[in-house]
Order: C-alpha cells, then sequence, then structure tokens
C-alpha cells in the first residue's frame, strides 16, 4: 500500500508515536487513515484547507508547511498511541506520550490560526 498521506510521512509519525508503538497502528493502512483524519481536522479547525495533494502541499510556504507536518504527525501519533497501550513500559510512558505531541499540536494550530503569525509565516521579512 502506498503512502496517501499529504502533511506529514509516516516515519514523521512512528517516529513521534514512540517504541513502545503497536506495529498493527503503524502500519502503513493505519498511518494513512489517521493521517487522512488528522489533516482533515487541521483543515477544518484552521478553516483553510491548506493542500489537496502533495504538488500543492510543497508549493506552500516553509512555515506552513513545517507547522502542518508537525501538527498532522503529532496528531496521527497520537492515535497510534491510544490504540494500543501494550507495547510500552508503562500506561504512564504512553499518557506522556499523547500529552507531549498533544501540547505541540494544539500550539501549532494557535500558530496556524493567529493572525501576526499567518502573516509571518507568509513573508517573513515584512
Amino acid at each position: 500500500m502506498a503512502h496517501e498521506g499529504i502533511y506529514a510521512t509516516a516515519a514523521q509519525v512512528t517516529q513521534k508515536a514512540g517504541a513502545g508503538a503497536s506495529a498493527t497502528a503503524s502500519a502503513e493502512a493505519f498511518i494513512n487513515s489517521f493521517l487522512l483524519q488528522a489533516e482533515n481536522y487541521i483543515n477544518v479547525m484552521c478553516r483553510v484547507v491548506f493542500a489537496t495533494n502533495t504538488t500543492e502541499f510543497n508549493a506552500l510556504n516553509a512555515g506552513v508547511s513545517s507547522l502542518l507536518t508537525e501538527a498532522a504527525s503529532n496528531l496521527a501519533a497520537i492515535y497510534i498511541a491510544q490504540y494500543d497501550l501494550s507495547g510500552y513500559a508503562s500506561a504512564r510512558e504512553a499518557e506522556n506520550i499523547i500529552n507531549m505531541n498533544w501540547a505541540r499540536f494544539t500550539q501549532c494550530i494557535k500558530l496556524l490560526n493567529e493572525q501576526k503569525a499567518a502573516g509571518f509565516i507568509s513573508d517573513p521579512t515584512a
């Protein structure tokens, strides 16, 4: 199965899910589903469809694309961690991974939504 994520790669997602991530949830089919959900959630939260394919994504400003990559991979990693906690050393370890990814996800969304940040991201020289 081919990778279908637009904003993030499977490697970026599994890296953030940690070493205890479920092999089932880390499979390409699961990651594709998790990224589709994450990308659409980001678009709705920001009220912008940033890209519908990789060509459009690659044409985005580097500031926007990097925030989208971070946000999407963080949220998809949360979905992986929540799928099955048994591979982690403890529930606390899984919870820490989820909390860290959630904190960064919400920060990315806030930055994508803020007008000052949006202006800087689109034109850092302004």
